[in-house]
């Protein structure tokens, strides 16, 4: 069986698959609200405004590695004979750790000024955002990876 990588990272599929991703961080921004809400919506805002094309570049540059962190539920829901977004769905909090492990160690390196003070700024609820938002994130790799 493919692994998650090589399936999210094949040359006939990646470019769908880097489109629903930036479509899917975009409406995960979108239904932010309240206070924190507008504080990730101002931080989103200002970094797609100051360098255009950077959620692109980071969703290339970043799915690789995404998608070997979460091969472990999507092996498992495939040998288990589960639908892979439900399982995904339901390890939430596993997928969330494992997506921000990787986060975590890019902003580390990060060049930019911007980048690292707005990821601190929302890192605090970053685990609970993507929490919110893996039930979206399982079913992309549902529609694009079985």
């Amino acid at each position: 069986m493919a692994s998650l990588t090589e399936t999210l990272t094949n040359e006939n599929k990646k470019a769908a698959v880097v489109d629903d991703c930036c479509a899917l961080i975009d409406a995960e921004v979108a239904d932010k609200g309240g206070i924190s809400g507008l504080a990730i919506k101002a931080g989103y805002s200002a970094v797609k405004n100051i360098k255009p094309g950077f959620i692109r570049h980071a969703v290339v540059d970043l799915l690789p590695e995404f998608a070997k962190a979460l091969d472990p539920l999507f092996q498992e829901a495939k040998t288990g004979g589960k639908p892979v977004g439900a399982h995904i769905a339901s390890n939430a909090g596993r997928a969330a750790d494992a997506l921000l492990a990787i986060t975590d160690g890019k902003v580390r390196n990060a060049q930019s000024g911007l980048v690292k003070g707005t990821y601190e700024k929302l890192r605090g609820t970053a685990k609970k955002n993507v929490e919110a938002a893996i039930p979206r994130i399982g079913k992309l790799i549902e529609k694009h990876g079985g």
